[in-house]
């Protein structure tokens, strides 16, 4: 398989706020995580990151197919890069896109030094970063009674 990284600009700020929130839904009304899922955020807070100098958002392109997008937060300063968030729209999961945009993004930014989170409920998403080479830090945080969020490392 083949994908791109395509860097998502602010023309493109309402295409990935809608994709965003579509990814994201089904997540919601499983763990009605109302205060911090992706899926409840205005589209304002999607305008507010993208004007970061150090978030890097990308849509993962299958050809001219977005099948999803990945914000990578790099300082470029050497502290810890962080992805945050990552989805595949649904009609595209189970076929590699994570695996392939999660490698994509660590050419551009360096392989080492890396972090994210996510829901321990999600066995696949756990999996798919463990298979990557994340290690989870034993750091964690109840939401809610339904979901907890753990912490991941690269080095």
């Amino acid at each position: 398989m083949s994908i791109t990284l395509k860097r998502i600009d602010m023309k493109d700020c309402e295409k990935l706020w809608k994709m965003q929130v579509e990814a994201f839904s089904e997540l919601l009304e499983k763990y009605r995580d109302y205060d911090i899922s992706p899926a409840n955020e205005p589209v304002s807070r999607v305008e507010e990151r993208l004007k970061q100098p150090f978030t890097y958002y990308y849509f993962i392109m299958d050809g001219d197919t977005a099948v999803g997008a990945v914000r990578v937060v790099d300082m470029k300063d050497g502290s810890r890069k962080r992805i945050s968030p990552i989805f595949i729209m649904s009609e595209f999961r189970g076929r590699g896109f994570a695996q392939a945009a999660i490698k994509a993004a660590e050419e551009l930014h360096g392989t080492h030094n890396w972090g994210l989170d996510t829901i321990m409920q999600e066995e696949g998403n756990c999996h798919l970063y463990e298979k990557l080479g994340y290690r989870r830090t034993g750091e964690s945080h109840i939401i809610n009674d339904r979901m907890t969020i753990i912490m991941y490392e690269k080095n």
